[in-house]
């Protein structure tokens, strides 16, 4: 039975599905397909690098790649990836993605690097709702990311310490205006830095 429950633990950790289309690889490292780079002006070069993840380099403020493959859930999954900052001191490997109708942007080291949290719950921005949380990364090291999204909730851990933990039930979610409003219905997005992103993946809940 020990043997049995590590199995399964080690499977899901891996991100090995268990039945048809509960799991979906949307970035292998191989190729952008179903991927398009995100028009931001002034944004920098995005490039595979050859070892399994997409480049996202230093631009005039954002730089990044969104989904226009085939329909995702707006509910009731999780997303992971891993994502790695090399440069700069604002957010990196932010991920947009659907709620319900709507979307939101989880912000991953902004407003000078520490800053984790939500855009936007009730109409304040990651900085000043209670998703926000100060997380200590370090330049050029892999964290692992893990956001999941349910009917009422939101919750995000990195490196399996959970940082956000909101109930959204009932809330006005939605995304800051701008030009971030470019990476629906799911993308990653730099802000002058310069990071990788990698092993991104969709689970139905």
């Amino acid at each position: 039975m020990k043997i049995f429950k590590s199995l399964i633990l080690f499977l899901a950790f891996t991100g090995i599905s268990f039945g048809e289309n509960r799991e979906k690889v949307l970035f292998d490292g191989k190729s952008l397909r179903d991927w398009t780079i995100t028009d931001y002006a002034g944004r920098g070069e995005v490039s595979l690098d050859g070892n399994g993840s997409v480049l996202l380099e230093f631009g005039i403020a954002l730089t990044g790649i969104h989904w226009h493959g085939e329909s995702l859930p707006s509910s009731n999954y999780e997303v992971r990836w891993r994502a790695k900052k090399e440069m700069g001191t604002d957010f990196f490997g932010s991920l947009t993605f659907p709620y319900k109708t709507s979307h939101a942007t989880l912000i991953l080291g902004g407003w000078g690097g520490a800053l984790v949290g939500i855009s936007c719950i009730d109409g304040f921005d990651a900085s000043e709702n209670e998703t926000a949380n100060a997380y200590r990364f370090i330049t050029n090291r892999w964290y692992d990311c893990l956001l999941q999204v349910t009917d009422t909730h939101f919750k995000f851990w990195v490196d399996r310490e959970k940082l956000i933990d909101c109930n959204v039930e009932g809330r006005e979610v939605g995304m800051r205006t701008g030009e971030i409003e470019m990476s629906v219905p799911l993308g990653f997005s730099t802000y002058d830095t310069t990071a990788k992103i990698r092993e991104v993946h969709l689970r139905k809940l």
